[in-house]
Parts: C-alpha cells; structure tokens; sequence
C-alpha cells in the first residue's frame, strides 16, 4: 500500500513518517490512502464543517467513493491533539500518532464504533495491528 503523507503543520513529521511506513509495510492493500497532518484550528474547522462539532477532535477520515480510483481516502491527524492525548493516556507520541492512523484506516475500510459489536470488532483489528507494529497500548 502507498501511503501519501502530507504535513500542513510545522512540524517536523521524518520520525513520524518512518512510524507510519513501519505500520503499514506488512498489510497488504492494493489502494492507497492520503494522511494529512494539520493543526488544531484547521481540524476544529473541518469537525466543524463536516460533523458540526466546534471542537478540535483527533482525527478524521473520508472515504473516497469513486471505485475506479486507487485511493481507499483521507486521514487528517492533529498533531497536537495526538500530543496532547498521548500525555493524557500516559503513552508516547508514537503510539497515540500509531493509532490514529490505524483507526482512520479501518474507518476507510468500513469498520465503525456506532454499535458495541462493531466497536468490538474495531478494537481487535487495531490492537492486531499496532501489536505487530509493537505499539501495544501500556498498562499502568
């Protein structure tokens, strides 16, 4: 799977984009996805927009419906956020960015969280992934 990794904040994303080839080398995937770093006033602005929440959130994907493209859709992270979550989980800055991206990707897949079955179903398929990406959430 081509990943296309794009930072709109300023960042510096070289570590991140290594994690991010690191995930997702193993699966195999025929289309590609978009990753889009942003801040937090742009992801507020896109919650805004497309869930009208007026809050900054952590990530957001969007599937692309055209079936003849290569693209599977977009994952916007907010940095910040991820930065912010990691010290409130009490985990690193990888494993919160790690799973952000996974959780976008399954979203992109089809996978949601509305129903506790599918929320169950979601969760196994993260934690199978970020575990083999040994990013597995730590227990305090």
């Amino acid at each position: 799977m081509k990943i296309n990794l794009h930072n709109q904040t300023k960042e510096n994303i070289t570590e991140i984009k290594a994690l991010i080839k690191s995930i997702f080398n193993p699966i195999k995937q025929s289309k590609n996805m978009q990753i889009i770093f942003v801040d937090q006033k742009y992801i507020q602005q896109m919650n805004q927009t497309y869930r009208h929440i007026d809050k900054p959130t952590d990530v957001l994907s969007f599937i692309n419906d055209d079936q003849d493209d290569d693209s599977l859709g977009d994952i916007f992270i907010s940095i910040e956020q991820a930065k912010i979550q990691a010290s409130d989980y009490g985990h690193s800055i990888e494993r919160e960015i790690g799973f952000l991206a996974v959780h976008g990707y399954l979203h992109l897949l089809g996978y949601d969280h509305h129903t506790p079955e599918e929320e169950k179903l979601m969760i196994e398929e993260q934690e199978r992934i970020l575990k083999n990406a040994k990013l597995e959430r730590t227990t305090s």
